[in-house]
């Protein structure tokens, strides 16, 4: 993905969202990634509100989760193409939204009660 098409989904992108009768939402043109847990199983992804001022609302990571300060670093979205190509076509599923994936085709999508949580 080059950083022209952050802003209307492919065709894979708009079939998540079909599938789980959720509106398109573009992605920032950065995520929050917790680039030393690329190599672990399954993947989550979060996205939330983004806040005033905020710059990312999609916190992704692999295993299991750290509230450590460093755990996510800021990623630019269209470097996810070869940092971790299973997500990309979740990146227009709107704030609110989690997921599990694994890369057998595990999948499992859903809206978040509160979708201030990063966990």
């Amino acid at each position: 993905m080059n950083p022209a098409n952050l802003m209307l989904p492919d065709g894979m992108q708009k079939a998540v969202c079909d599938k789980y009768n959720l509106s398109a939402h573009p992605p920032e043109d950065r995520v929050a990634i917790a680039l030393g847990t690329l190599h672990k199983s399954p993947i989550y992804g979060t996205r939330v509100e983004l806040p005033e001022n905020g710059t990312i609302s999609w916190f992704i990571h692999c295993g299991e989760h750290s509230s450590a300060n460093d755990f996510y670093q800021p990623l630019h979205t269209h470097h996810l193409t070869e940092t971790l190509p299973e997500v990309m076509k979740y990146l227009f599923l709107p704030a609110g939204v989690k997921f599990i994936i694994d890369r057998e085709g595990y999948e499992d999508v859903w809206m978040n009660e509160s979708n201030s949580s990063v966990e």
